[in-house]
C-alpha cells in the first residue's frame, strides 16, 4: 500500500474536474482527497455516503483511467468511502 502525494491527488482532481465540468466536480468532489493505491486498487474518501456513491456508480470508470495515467501503474477499481468511515 502507498500513499499518494500531495501533488498525485491534485493531478487526479484536475483532470476528474476537466472531465466532470466545474458544476459537477463541486458537487460531488468538493473535498475528495485520492489517498493511497494498494495494487490495482485507489483509494478515495468524499465528503459523505451520497457523494462517495455517486462517484463510485459515474466515475470509477474515469478515475481508473486518469489514475493509471498519473500513477503510471494499473488502477482497475477505485474505492471511494465516505469522510465518516475513513
Amino acid at each position: 500500500m502507498r500513499k499518494l502525494s500531495l501533488v498525485e491527488d491534485q493531478a487526479i482532481q484536475a483532470r476528474i474536474a476537466f472531465i466532470a465540468g466545474a458544476e459537477t466536480f463541486d458537487r460531488l468532489f468538493l473535498g475528495i482527497r485520492f489517498d493511497e493505491v494498494d495494487g490495482n486498487l485507489l483509494f478515495a474518501v468524499a465528503r459523505d455516503e451520497d457523494c462517495a456513491s455517486e462517484i463510485e456508480d459515474e466515475f470509477s470508470h474515469h478515475l481508473a483511467v486518469v489514475a493509471s495515467h498519473i500513477l503510471a501503474q494499473s488502477v482497475d477499481v477505485v474505492v471511494v468511502l465516505p469522510k465518516v468511515l475513513q
